[in-house]
């Protein structure tokens, strides 16, 4: 039987690939459409289908490479969390993964104009035609911003990582536990020097992840230091000179009287008020303090907004604005409603912030709810919407010794706390710890106990 010649129409001739040149509109059409479809799944094939075998070859390959290389991390992520996050958290990592996803991002969008050449588009008829061209463009310059996205993301975080993790190495759990203290600082314009009104000690487990915090009053009078601190040289009988020498004053007092005492405390990541304020809470709470993080309550502002506000339950009247007693100099006032209200991170400060009619105990108490509102509202969807505002409040909020390398150890063990809830002991007279007269063998006891409880 005699075969027939190749023409549009016949099976031989109805693939959009092959005798192009004699191509009908209709086979260009479905040949653009399944060009375009190779290039979002695979880029590279479509070239390597289309003509352009050398080109297709290649992107292919580098295609190959990216695929593999975050599959690789995601396998690496199912094996062990801790691994991976331990190696996306190392700062060259992090810039590397950023800069292959940018060169990525350009090179889609070369394929993606190369396999708009290959699909001959000027062959279509003119309907088909501006289709085509404006879904190949809508796919590159879809394709080029997410992955540019994605790429300005990984460069912010490891940009903030970087800033806020600065110190190397590892540190050590004591006792089965790693202690972490907690410093909230208001340094605000009308007042002098950094005080660190709220203070806090974080205790984990090391393996199971079960976590406690201890709350200490800023008003915490004739405090011990650690045995050890060079601050017993100055003060021999602890910091006890009456209302004048409260816990929160150690900071500024170091820093303006004692800087020399902690020559070595700017080289670790700290500072010689940071350290002071350690020994203290050290004597306090009779825990070995492996690490400190300190929040500066106007960045903690920042955070707020960035995250678009929290939602509180105001339960009284509260001033905004003004330092007088009785409040009659406050901008305006945040008055109390049984349901949840919008606070900005101006707002929210104000919050934790104002005294006008109530005590530290209550102040300590409202800064609690603040805290647990942003964690309620650090969700995945406001985090990667928010991200790069996030980054850069982060990066004026903390001040932080925590060893780069434990960002994957206390990563993972934040996760198994939050799971099992965190518990809280204040030492505050409602149960039974007076500050102004402390008994510093009760607070260790019921320290000991309430860790050993969890």
């Amino acid at each position: 039987m005699t075969s027939l010649p190749n023409r549009p129409g016949n099976s031989a001739s109805s693939s959009p690939f092959r005798n192009v040149d004699r191509a009908t509109p209709e086979q260009l059409r479905n040949r653009g459409w399944w060009l375009l479809v190779f290039t979002v799944i695979f880029p590279g094939l479509a070239q390597l289908v289309g003509g352009s075998r050398k080109l297709g070859a290649f992107a292919i390959r580098v295609t190959l490479f990216v695929y593999l290389f975050f599959a690789a991390i995601a396998l690496l992520g199912i094996i062990n969390r801790g691994w991976a996050i331990g190696f996306l958290t190392l700062p060259f990592v992090g810039t590397f993964i950023s800069w292959v996803i940018y060169g990525f991002a350009f090179f889609f969008f070369f394929l993606a104009a190369d396999a708009l050449r290959l699909s001959r588009i000027v062959g279509m008829y003119n309907r088909d035609r501006w289709i085509a061209l404006s879904a190949f463009v809508l796919v590159a310059v879809l394709g080029v911003t997410s992955l540019s996205w994605a790429g300005r993301l990984v460069g912010t975080g490891t940009g903030a990582i970087g800033s806020i993790f600065n110190q190397n190495g590892f540190t050590q759990p004591v006792d089965g536990r790693y202690n972490i203290m907690l410093l909230g600082s208001d340094a605000a314009h009308d007042r002098f020097g950094v005080r660190p009104d709220s203070i806090s000690v974080v205790s984990i487990n090391a393996s199971t992840g079960s976590a406690v915090t201890i709350q200490i009053p800023r008003n915490l009078q004739k405090v011990p230091f650690r045995s050890g601190s060079p601050l017993w040289s100055v003060y021999p009988n602890g910091w006890s000179c009456g209302v004048t020498c409260l816990i929160n004053a150690i900071y500024k007092d170091t820093m303006d009287n004692h800087k020399s005492l902690y020559p070595e405390a700017v080289k670790h990541g700290s500072t010689p008020g940071v350290e002071a304020t350690r020994d203290a809470v050290e004597g306090v709470t009779g825990l070995k303090i492996q690490s400190y993080v300190l929040i500066d309550m106007a960045g903690f502002s920042k955070l707020i907004d960035a995250l678009g506000g929290i939602d509180i339950v105001i339960k009284q009247n509260l001033p905004v604005g003004g330092q007088k007693d009785d409040g009659s100099d406050a901008k305006f006032w945040l008055r109390p409603s049984p349901n949840p209200q919008h606070l900005t991170g101006y707002l929210a400060l104000w919050y934790g912030r104002s005294r006008h009619a109530t005590s530290d105990y209550d102040r300590m108490a409202r800064q609690h709810e603040i805290e647990n509102a942003i964690l309620k509202q650090m969700n995945p969807s406001t985090v990667l919407t928010h991200f790069e505002a996030i980054a850069s409040a982060s990066k004026s909020l903390i001040l932080t010794d925590v060893p780069s390398g434990m960002l994957s150890t206390y990563l993972d063990l934040a996760q198994k706390a939050r799971k099992k809830g965190i518990k809280t002991l204040a030492l505050v007279p409602s149960n039974g710890f007076e500050p102004d007269v402390p008994n510093y063998d009760k607070i260790h006891a019921a320290v000991t106990s309430f860790i050993a409880k969890g």
